[in-house]
């Protein structure tokens, strides 16, 4: 999910040294569940990850940085190999680098060199502070009180980025190869009405509650029709409410892997967090076991139908 900062003025570095990274890595940066190849269905899930490495060097405390995590996502899918997916789950804090970024979207206000040419600097996602190292928190709270170095940026990126999107395309490739095409989606979640209000008002028609479910299909790029129609009428079936590509149409993961001429098809879901956790303590809520249920379900019902909903790609030349 894309927090959605307030505007607030810059934080004046902190006259400190920049941490130096810590290699090796003491946490792999990613957890791989289930047979790769096994069937068409991967699951990825870049938000949940918990670990926040002592380089990190943020000023503001870990529970604060929790904010920006998709909190217990991947909790709600460890069922999720027994069904039938191959699950990728990213392991390391957002607020320590966002997975669902491309890893040019640099912030310039960030750095202390300047960016290299290739920079991705005027992306929405940038703008807003939630680039591929996030600058700021729920609330506009900015994360560092420093700048930081293009080493330590290249760094994350070598030690974090790369393993898992490695990890993630070989997976789908697997899955393309065993199958002739594969169904990624990628998980992630959003604040509740509560905690976030107004978040949703341009996907919430007047006298309608929020949606529970947003699917991210690209505007229909990302995938076949049949699969965003076929996860649209699996949640509306479980009570909830569903809306599609506002205000998340899909990030990097969707737009990078989502290639339906090529066999690969991609579909984002954002879940309400009000629907299994409770906000204030990042702990699970009373609709938890449900929620985890309901996935379970629409995992095993998704591995049956897959060969059904995408065609196989059809051969290059």
């Amino acid at each position: 999910m894309d927090a959605r900062p307030q505007a607030c003025p810059p934080a004046r570095p902190e006259a400190r040294p920049t941490p130096t990274p810590t290699p090796p890595l003491q946490t792999p940066p990613f957890r791989l569940q289930g047979k790769a190849g096994g069937g068409r269905l991967v699951y990825a899930c870049p938000h949940a990850g918990r670990h926040y490495p002592a380089d990190l060097g943020a000023r503001l405390e870990i529970a604060t940085l929790r904010r920006l995590e998709d909190a217990l996502v991947d909790q709600l899918l460890d069922g999720a190999p027994a069904q039938g997916a191959t699950l990728v789950c990213g392991t390391y804090g957002r607020a320590y680098l966002d997975l669902n970024r491309d890893p040019l979207e640099l912030d310039p206000a960030m750095f202390a060199e300047p960016l290299p040419a290739d920079a991705r600097l005027r992306t929405a996602r940038v703008a807003a502070g939630l680039g591929v190292f996030p600058r700021y928190v729920a609330g506009g709270r900015e994360i560092y009180g420093r700048r930081l170095g293009l080493d330590e940026a290249r760094a994350r990126l070598a030690a974090v980025h790369g393993p898992y999107h490695r990890a993630l395309a070989e997976a789908l490739e697997a899955a393309r190869r065993a199958t002739g095409a594969a169904i990624l989606i990628d998980w992630h979640s959003m604040p509740g009405p509560a905690a976030a209000p107004g978040l949703l008002e341009g996907a919430t028609p007047a006298g309608r509650r929020p949606p529970d479910v947003v699917l991210g299909d690209r505007h229909g790029a990302a995938c076949a029709p049949a699969l965003t129609d076929w996860a649209e009428q699996q949640f509306t079936a479980a009570g909830l409410r569903v809306a599609r590509n506002h205000p998340y149409p899909g990030g990097y993961t969707t737009e990078t892997y989502g290639r339906p001429d090529a066999g690969v098809h991609a579909l984002q879901v954002e879940l309400s967090r009000s629907l299994y956790l409770d906000e204030g303590r990042l702990v699970p809520g009373p609709g938890f076991a449900r929620v985890k249920r309901l996935l379970a379900r629409l995992t095993r019902d998704l591995a049956a139908a897959a060969t059904t909903l995408v065609p196989v790609a059809a051969p290059a030349g």
